[in-house]
């Protein structure tokens, strides 16, 4: 896959904020040479968030992210400066854009936001052709080592050094990425990964987990081998040696399970998502939950993507399907998909969430933090799917800690 086509998910994502006007637009322009942004001496020109995805060596693949002004005003107003908050939760790299004008307490909400979730900051000087900044605020930002770069954005000038900070301040989790399946799989050994066909599978691809999951394999110099569920166990007795692991798709999970030999390590493509997206042992501790729901509670479906179900649709079928059948009784479901999720997640007994492979790691981690705070207890398809089937100490086995953590609060 070219960098150029890769996944949001895989990129970088870096959102530039600031009050109306202050050349946000202007200066994404700048960055991707291209007029990806309307720019206009009207304030509130940027509306909803517009994304660019682009190239930026040495880092490689990353979306910019051009927010409307945090200060824009009117019921409008209100419901772009609430879309720009949104993007918070999936900020890997903040920018804050100031006019000559200074800083003021939007500046400061953003950057309070920034240093509260911990994302790297720095702070954009633009339009300084018109007026110096003042030296209290820029000293100010060294003692608190938060880069400083000055630009004219309509001009091109300081958008080689804005480019050299993005690149100084990018987080090391993204430089550094953890693997998908590397450390599960040995150099020269083998994955088996099960991929079902059926009316949700895109005709002549395959889904984003199954084509992530092969090329990480491949690149930790293993090997890959993939069946359709009902082939998998004539593959397992034609090969001379065992697989390091069987990985499936969760709606064969059950097959799988009983198909897949005792010795052998097997699990789902959601699950080792969870791991990779957001925080496994925190869906496993939101598991749980489920022995706790009784006929009546409230439990949220959460898709990070947005596709018309069909058929025995995972999220709005089979899930609700399976804990109802696990709790003997029915439950009430709500679903969201996309960015949208709920401010206030407190009337959910249980939030279920996708494998999120469409989505940077960031704003899975953000919702997770939101449950958390809230007392409610989240987990993800594979993870929910795995206990309410009865496979849940199997599908865990390749990740020991989780394992043994689930233990541990099945004592507690």
């Amino acid at each position: 896959m070219r960098l150029d086509g890769a996944p949001k998910g895989f990129r970088l994502h870096i959102g530039l904020f600031g009050r109306r006007n202050v050349g946000k637009s202007s200066l994404l322009n700048a960055l991707t040479r291209q007029d990806v942004s309307i720019v206009s001496e009207i304030a509130g020109t940027t509306t909803d968030p517009v994304e660019k995805p682009m190239e930026l060596l040495p880092l490689g693949p990353v979306l910019f992210i051009d927010t409307a002004g945090i200060d824009d005003v009117g019921a409008l107003g209100e419901m772009r400066v609430a879309r720009t908050k949104q993007v918070f939760d999936r900020t890997d790299l903040g920018v804050i854009i100031v006019s000559p004008d200074g800083w003021s307490e939007f500046e400061e909400e953003i950057l309070t936001e920034f240093q509260g979730r911990g994302i790297p900051t720095i702070v954009v000087l633009n339009k300084v052709d018109l007026a110096e900044p003042p030296v209290p605020l820029l000293d100010r930002f060294k003692a608190a080592k938060i880069p400083v770069v000055r630009t004219v954005a309509v001009k091109g000038e300081g958008i080689l050094d804005l480019r050299e900070a993005l690149i100084r301040a990018a987080p090391e989790d993204f430089i550094n990425a953890p693997s998908i399946l590397g450390d599960l799989v040995p150099a020269g050994e083998l994955a088996l990964l099960v991929v079902p066909i059926d009316l949700e599978a895109p005709k002549g691809r395959l889904i984003l987990p199954q084509v992530n999951a092969i090329r990480d394999v491949l690149d930790n110099d293993a090997y890959c081998m993939i069946v359709k569920e009902r082939e998998l166990r004539d593959a397992l007795d034609r090969l001379n040696r065992p697989p390091s692991i069987v990985v499936t798709d969760t709606q064969a999970f059950l097959k799988v399970a009983g198909d897949t030999p005792p010795g052998v390590l097997m699990t789902s493509f959601s699950i080792i998502f969870a791991r990779y997206r957001g925080d496994l042992l925190e869906f496993v501790r939101g598991a749980l939950a489920i022995d706790r729901l009784k006929p009546g509670n409230r439990v949220l479906i959460a898709e990070a993507c947005s596709h018309h179900p069909i058929g025995e649709d995972i999220g709005r079928v089979k899930i609700p399907r399976w804990l109802t059948q696990y709790v003997g009784g029915k439950l009430e479901f709500s679903h969201v998909q996309g960015h949208d999720f709920p401010d206030d997640v407190t009337p959910y007994d249980l939030i279920v969430h996708c494998g999120a492979c469409m989505w940077n790691r960031r704003e899975m981690l953000s919702r997770m933090v939101r449950c958390r705070q809230a007392g409610v207890p989240i987990t993800n398809y594979g993870v929910a799917i795995a206990y309410s089937l009865g496979i849940f100490e199997r599908a865990l086995e390749p990740f020991p800690s989780a394992l043994e953590a689930y233990h541990e609060w099945r004592k507690a």
